[in-house]
């Protein structure tokens, strides 16, 4: 391990995550080589277009080869920014929600490490010869969550993960992830921007694309017409209070106790939570790479004979 780099992915569904990037999970498979480099994968002598749209839902992200490519195109770009040699070894840190950890951790292993053998690929006209020397797993949001030291104080803490198709739930009781408590609500962010995008077509005849609604819930003046931009926020805001009651719903009293959220649908909605009626504490992680920051983190740990991972 001492000759590796460690690099931390959060595989979503709608978005690849590593510490300094984020792309969606499209992924256009091409026989011939594209008109442009930008984006492009070539992989076993298919040529890929990376981040265009979004993944079809997989509940098994293991069925397709579609996530390691993308897996491939996230080092590629992480080595670049970071200067590091395109002959890597590398120690890749990822991570599942705690609800299905221990059940597909062994599958979700093997799909990424393959047999350790070296794995040449060009991304953006570059090659790249890389050998995934190890794979370490980690609980997603929790891992995030060790990043924020200073957040965990409380002795319970409720955590919200919101992802593009689940919101992941646990509660921490003194650092210590409750099992019994972690849930998995199928209220992610891509039911939130499809809500709002049905609504805007109802009323108004058209159809806005996902870039678009997520410009307007960061806050973007642009040029959108004020009602519209009124009708996206209602719609936040109704499915904010939506997910809140399915929270309590779940057996998570958020009156009780602070709860955090993260992920890209914490970022989208940080007005939406922040202004919700019944919260005790919300407190608003916006950095959508913290998970990714997590398990690099976790790793090191592990390096130095901290802690222990999956």
């Amino acid at each position: 391990m001492s000759g590796s780099i460690i690099i931390g992915i959060d595989h979503g569904y709608a978005a690849m995550k590593t510490v300094h990037f984020s792309f969606p999970t499209g992924l256009v498979e091409y026989e011939h080589e594209p008109y442009t480099q930008k984006d492009v994968l070539e992989y076993g002598g298919r040529y890929y277009v990376v981040g265009s749209g979004r993944q079809p839902l997989q509940r098994d992200k293991t069925q397709t080869e579609d996530y390691y490519l993308l897996t491939l195109a996230a080092i590629a770009k992480e080595l670049e920014h970071r200067g590091a040699e395109h002959t890597a070894s590398i120690h890749l840190a990822a991570g599942l929600p705690l609800t299905s950890f221990g059940r597909d951790k062994k599958s979700f292993r093997s799909y990424l490490y393959r047999d350790g053998s070296a794995i040449p690929f060009r991304y953006e006209g570059q090659d790249y010869t890389i050998t995934i020397q190890e794979v370490s797993l980690f609980p997603q949001g929790y891992a995030a969550v060790l990043t924020q030291t200073e957040l965990l104080d409380e002795p319970s803490v409720i955590v919200a993960d919101m992802g593009g198709w689940t919101v992941d739930l646990m509660r921490l009781d003194n650092r210590i992830p409750n099992a019994a408590s972690c849930r998995s609500l199928e209220l992610g962010m891509i039911r939130c921007i499809d809500e709002i995008s049905e609504q805007v077509r109802r009323l108004f005849g058209l159809s806005m694309t996902t870039a678009q609604i997520e410009s307007a819930l960061r806050g973007s003046s642009g040029g959108m017409d004020e009602r519209i931009r009124a009708v996206i926020h209602a719609q936040a805001g109704k499915y904010a209070r939506n997910l809140l009651s399915a929270v309590m719903e779940s057996g998570l009293d958020i009156r009780a106790m602070p709860t955090i959220f993260l992920g890209g649908g914490a970022a989208l909605l940080k007005r939406h939570l922040s202004a919700t009626d019944g919260l005790c504490r919300p407190l608003i992680l916006d950095d959508i790479s913290l998970n990714a920051k997590g398990y690099e983190r976790l790793v090191g740990q592990m390096s130095r004979g901290v802690g222990h991972g999956g």
